[in-house]
């Protein structure tokens, strides 16, 4: 028993400083790469979409990665970055709107375009694992699992592709300041870039620590290692997402803080899970443990985008509202756990 608690405490003090970690190098990350982009005059599309969104996102890929190839287990990824979208769509938006003042105001650009190619995001992404399991099953005996090719992989990087297409596009006769105000002649390019690698680095180390803690905890408990991700994984990785949504939304720059949840999300599911497979040639997924998961990020995203729209903010109310069915999500999460219920399979 004193060995079984003593490794609980090592996973629980690598869960605790690999999250700690994903924070300190997604900040220093983010706050050089937008830097550097205003040093270097990106337009907003390439900051927001690709050099925030890769920044703050830059965790969840790591972790997919390192799970993938190290660990040979995709699916703790996987339950990253479901894990990290569920957290990011109800809790980040919750805690911006608190830390603005109790209200966070949107556009109709953000609510109805950002909106829809998020939602088609989801589709695709779980079109990906139905073609896998419809056109690649591995498993005898059970018709809901398959493999996922590089080929299949590459149907949501194809669409980011697009997504990125059409953003630059619609902001390319628009260039405006850097999202946190960034002087681009005060910038000292040699350090910002050295920060930048010290900070993937940092983002690296953090990583290995939290899907580590992940396949502890899931072979400590007995329990699937998807639910680890889910959780532990998550909720580290999000930390990021967290600190440019909030330190906009307390700066006043609500779109931002907004669109960094959205673009987060985005690239989460069409780059950082196909990049999972193609790092590791091919991967394993199970609808049976997926579907409910996206079910609820599908729930999720509805809900918010619903209170999102009413009079185009988020209200103090609508943020506690939030929480709440974050905390039912952690609710379903320990039941699963517990064998309460069987809805992953």
């Amino acid at each position: 028993m004193a060995a079984t608690a003593f490794t609980l405490t090592l996973l629980l003090g690598a869960a605790v400083v690999g999250a700690a970690l994903a924070f300190r190098g997604g900040e220093l990350l983010v706050e050089a790469a937008d830097s550097l982009g205003a040093y270097y005059g990106l337009p907003p599309v390439v900051q927001g979409a690709v050099v925030a969104a890769v920044g703050s996102s830059f965790p969840e890929l790591a972790s997919t990665v390192i799970a993938s190839v190290r660990y040979g287990a995709f699916e703790i990824g996987v339950g990253a970055v479901v894990g990290s979208a569920v957290f990011n769509i109800l809790i980040i938006p919750a805690i911006s709107t608190l830390a603005g003042g109790g209200s966070l105001a949107s556009n109709r650009d953000l609510v109805f375009k950002e909106a829809q190619f998020y939602l088609l995001s989801i589709a695709v992404v779980f079109l990906t694992f139905t073609l896998a399991v419809v056109y690649d099953g591995t498993a005898v005996g059970d018709p809901l699992t398959g493999e996922i090719t590089p080929g299949i992989a590459m149907f949501p990087l194809l669409l980011y592709g697009l997504y990125i297409f059409i953003q630059y596009h619609d902001t390319l006769e628009h260039r405006l300041a850097s999202p946190f105000g960034v002087d681009p002649d005060a910038v000292n390019v040699e350090r910002e870039w050295a920060r930048l690698v010290v900070s993937l680095v940092v983002i690296v180390v953090s990583a290995e620590l939290l899907v580590r803690a992940a396949v502890g905890f899931g072979d400590a408990f007995g329990t699937s290692t998807f639910l680890w991700g889910l959780t532990v994984v998550a909720a580290g990785t999000s930390l990021p997402d967290t600190f440019v949504s909030v330190v906009a939304a307390r700066r006043g720059n609500a779109d931002v803080s907004l669109a960094n949840v959205l673009g987060s999300n985005i690239f989460a599911l069409l780059v950082v899970l196909p990049v999972g497979v193609l790092a590791a040639g091919r991967a394993t997924i199970s609808l049976g443990a997926v579907v409910p998961m996206m079910g609820f990020l599908v729930v999720a995203s509805v809900a918010f985008f619903a209170v999102l729209r009413t009079e185009m903010r988020l209200t103090r109310r609508e943020a506690y509202l939030l929480v709440g069915t974050y905390l039912a999500f952690l609710a379903w999460l320990t039941a699963e756990s517990l064998g309460l219920s069987s809805f992953i399979v």
